[in-house]
């Protein structure tokens, strides 16, 4: 039997429309067109369906149909109809649900009670994560969307809903419970699994591109990819589909254009991951593309990823259960590279694109996708060079489509071509096309006609009689060479050593013929088939001696910015006597967090090539100084997946080629990640590995710093006996050579030592000495975190008096440099100790708003640890509920890391009735 919600889909998809598509030509929301094929508005005015009929371009018989299935049914004998002076003609029998009523599904939800989906939602309570919810705002549930993130609860941090909290907060609140329960249950606010809202706050992941506005063609395989993933209440298995074919046939945008068309049916967010699988580049390994995916589920703390495969691959399935997530795996290069990154139950779905068939990989759906025929070629053609102009010479445009070999990316780049040149006849690129020396290989075989066709577009540029058309020709080979994602005008400037006003004239231009993409601005991408056509150009064109240079520049770039980074970060840094002087003139980064910014968007560019350069015999020497100017990011960033990748690469190279002072210096740095993620043997071992080094060059600087490393990662292990010898012997050595900075960080670390042996005073004035230290150097950053440090100690010892005179300083001066995550930390310790002083009101404050800035740069654990310290608070007060929500909020933050977790789960075993 149709129904409107399945009908008007069937109608919508035939005509090849997105909801957004729908919703512009029907003149409608796209909320609207949402609600209508989720069943959640079933019965909407007339001329509502005559205009989706209109839009739709549908026949009198299927219009008709259209409009019966959305006619409400008779009501006769309609059970329920009240006799209070008429009958319900034609009605369902359904009543308006207001503020305090009960509404049908909402299982009696009333002013004060638990609505679905809200946690303890009462009068004046905070509503799971409802910004300033009010009546007017959710009235009539039917037209509400949520744009927040599905959670496993609602966080006591969430806003307070009409902005108020406690008894007496007002009818707003009790107005927003009842019509947010109204709206979950009429299907308009997203439920997770178990029935729980979905929590406002995490920005849902919706990664996929753009849908091509010119898309054509695909009819039968758009229909057939659809039925893959229509929506299923239940799902019995996974939702899995591979479309394969050659390079430059339409692979991704198939994918995407059908991604796009279900992807209401996948609530909980869209993934887009590109396999580099046929590069140009390495290819992403499974373990890069799993920390990627559960990146963008959520988990931005590198502590929380884990590095084996089986753990990365179990905690990325974990994070899909229970939900509808979408997922879209370009360029896959085998079954093996897409395998590990399937889902474990129903639920999520996968669109996989490759140039070779995955017949291998069980439960897919498999469409091969042939080129395109010549009628949609030509329409193609049309829709970008111009219909008026097509039609005028039909038999040119049949041949272009018969030279592109019908490819999707070969026509586009010919229509841009045309498109930019109005006045030129589509006969003279057919001629252009026909010349056997403008094509590299045999056209239409392989990848030889995508080549042929990217050929033909460098060739115009490099004849045409506009000079920057000529730079443009000339720079392709170059822009062509470095590994990476994606480029900046500025990383241009240095490949093709140019200024980066130039630069960026030159990459429009590219963009604008189709030969580079700008979904950013200021950052262009090469399609990989493109790229590989510019190297094998680069290679022709340019000497070995040529590109190598370029690639240097490019290098010498990056080093360049990461050393004014750490600059910014660790001015005292010993590291920074390696810098060698920059070759140009360093990007301007005035203050810490535009280098934290500028290095955000290049850290994968830096990384793909650093692994590129390492493989040359003329670049790798090049990368160990990379390496270590990258230590003040990923140190700040807390990048340790990152930092232990390019450090192991380092470390072997400069071993290598005698750089023994960079070797030692690697290998300290590499006891960092796994200290971090709590492998303190092996990081106790490049410790003990590092010092040997250092002795052996005779540098006791190096030689000092190891020690304070080792005495820090012996005290985490428990050994302080061990840990003292260590942090005086660097005392000492520091001493010794007048290093100041390592002089304070022994003191630091004895302070930290005293103060666990129960010797206070000695802890005392070791923390003081290293403070003054601190404020001599006129280093904010590391006068913060001693006192931040000290300040803990305090904590941890009982005197709170101290502890929070020395966190409120640090906090003062972290939100001076905006460090978040260092505010978050400080907030937590102040809200341990104005508790054990005797100010809840003040605690809560304080835990609360490290949780809003802990939740803002997405830090779970910091997070969990503050609900952790919020559900005490509660429980101090009496409010036994509310300090049992955030315990279990927090272990659920908590998931993926363990031992946090037991805490969160004691103290909720602590306190169950009758413990």
């Amino acid at each position: 039997m149709d129904t409107l919600a399945g009908l008007l889909r069937e109608y919508r998809v035939a005509a090849g429309l997105t909801q957004a598509g729908l919703a512009e030509k029907a003149g409608l929301s796209e909320q609207a067109i949402s609600l209508l094929e989720r069943g959640t508005r079933r019965r909407p005015r007339v001329d509502t369906i005559e205009a989706l009929g209109v839009a739709l371009g549908l026949n009198a018989e299927q219009a008709e149909r259209l409009m019966n299935v959305a006619k409400p049914p008779r009501a006769a004998g309609a059970k329920g109809a009240q006799a209070t002076g008429a009958a319900a003609s034609g009605a369902a029998g359904a009543r308006r649900t207001h503020a305090g009523a009960e509404a049908p599904g909402t299982a009696g939800t009333r002013a004060g009670a638990r609505a679905s989906g809200v946690a303890g939602t009462r009068a004046g309570a905070r509503a799971s994560g409802v910004a300033g919810a009010r009546a007017s705002d959710v009235a009539g549930a039917t037209g509400m969307q949520s744009s927040g993130a599905h959670a496993s609860g609602a966080r006591a941090s969430g806003v307070q809903a009409s902005g108020a909290e406690g008894p007496g907060a007002g009818r707003a609140g009790v107005a927003a419970a009842a019509a947010l329960g109204a709206a979950v249950a009429a299907g308009g606010v997203p439920v997770a699994a178990g029935g729980v809202a979905a929590e406002v706050g995490r920005v849902l992941p919706r990664q996929l591109p753009p849908t091509l506005s010119d898309f054509a063609g695909r009819a039968s395989e758009v229909v057939e990819l659809v039925k893959v993933f229509e929506v299923a209440q239940r799902p019995e298995k996974v939702q899995l589909a591979a479309v394969t074919g050659m390079g430059g046939v339409g692979k991704t945008a198939l994918a995407v254009h059908v991604a796009h068309l279900v992807g209401d049916s996948f609530p909980d967010g869209q993934l887009y991951l590109d396999l580099r699988g046929y590069g140009p580049g390495t290819p992403l390994s499974p373990v890069d593309a799993l920390s990627q995916l559960i990146r963008s589920l959520g988990l931005d703390d590198d502590r929380g990823v884990p590095s084996g495969i089986n753990e990365l691959a179990g905690l990325y399935r974990s994070r899909l259960a229970g939900q509808r997530v979408l997922i879209l795996l370009d360029n896959a290069n085998s079954a093996s590279q897409v395998l590990p990154l399937l889902p474990g139950v129903p639920g999520s779905a996968v669109i996989a694109t490759s140039r070779r068939a995955l017949t291998t990989l069980p439960g897919f759906r498999h469409i091969a996708l042939a080129p395109l025929s010549e009628a949609d070629s030509v329409e193609l053609l049309a829709t970008i060079a111009g219909r008026q102009r097509v039609t005028a010479e039909d038999a040119a445009a049949r041949s272009i489509a018969r030279l592109t070999g019908r490819l999707p990316l070969a026509v586009r780049l010919i229509g841009a071509r045309l498109a930019a040149r109005p006045s030129w006849p589509i006969e003279h690129m057919v001629r252009q096309l026909k010349d056997e020396h403008r094509r590299l290989d045999e056209f239409g075989t392989g990848e030889s006609g995508v080549r042929a066709n990217i050929a033909g577009t460098a060739e115009f540029l490099a004849n045409s009689n506009q000079a920057l058309d000529r730079k443009a020709a000339a720079a392709l080979g170059l822009l062509g060479l470095p590994d990476g994602s994606d480029l900046s005008a500025l990383t241009a400037s240095h490949l093709l050593d140019i200024s980066e006003n130039d630069a960026e004239q030159i990459l429009e231009r590219l963009v604008d013929l189709n030969l580079l993409s700008s979904g950013v601005p200021g950052r262009y991408r090469m399609h990989d088939l493109i790229r590989t056509y510019a190297r094998e150009r680069a290679t022709q064109t340019l000497s070995e001696g040529a590109r190598t240079d370029a690639l240097t520049r490019v290098l010498q770039h990056y080093t360049a910015v990461a050393w004014r980074s750490q600059q910014l970060t660790h001015p005292d840094s010993r590291r920074l006597e390696l810098a060698s002087p920059p070759a140009r003139p360093v990007a301007v980064l005035p203050d810490v967090p535009t280098a934290m910014t500028f290095l955000d968007h290049e850290r994968a560019n830096i990384l793909a090539l650093a692994r590129q350069a390492s493989a040359s015999a003329e670049l790798r020497g090049l990368v160990p100084e990379l390496a270590i100017a990258f230590f003040g990011y990923v140190e700040v960033r807390s990048r340790w997946i990152e930092m232990r990748a390019i450090d192991r690469i380092a470390r072997d190279i400069a071993g290598d080629l005698g750089y023994e002072r960079l070797a030692a210096w690697l290998e300290h740095d590499l006891a960092i990640p796994d200290a971090e993620g709590g492998d303190l043997e092996p990081s106790l071992d490049h410790l003990r590995a590092g010092l040997r080094m250092f002795q052996a060059i005779e540098d006791l600087p190096g030689q000092a710093r190891c020690c304070t490393s080792l005495s820090y990662v012996l005290e985490l292990m428990g050994r302080l006996d061990e840990a003292l010898e260590w942090a005086e012997e660097a005392l000492a050595l520091s001493l010794r050579i007048g290093d100041q900075t390592v002089v304070g960080i022994s003191h630091l670390a004895l302070g930290r030592l005293h103060s666990r042996r129960g010797e206070y005073e000695l802890a005392r004035e070791s923390f003081d000495l290293s403070l003054v230290l601190a404020e001599k150097s006129g280093n904010p950053r590391s006068l913060a975190k001693r006192l931040q440090i000290a300040g803990q100690a305090y904590m941890e010892a009982g005197h709170h008096v101290a502890a929070m005179e020395m966190e409120r300083k640090s906090f003062d001066i972290f939100a001076q440099l905006e460090d978040g995550n260092a505010q978050a930390e400080c907030l937590q310790h102040l809200a341990t100790s104005s508790l054990a002083l005797g100010d809840p009101v003040a605690a809560a404050e304080q835990a609360e708003a490290g949780l809003r800035l802990a939740h803002a740069i997405g830090n779970q654990q910091r997070e969990g640890l503050l609900l952790i310290e919020l559900g005490r608070i509660r429980a101090a007060t009496g409010d036994r509920v509310a300090a049992e929500t955030a315990w279990r909020q927090a272990a659920t933050a908590l998931h993926d890391f363990p031992h946090d977790e037991a805490v969160a789960q004691a103290f909720l075993t602590e306190h169950q009735p009758g413990s």
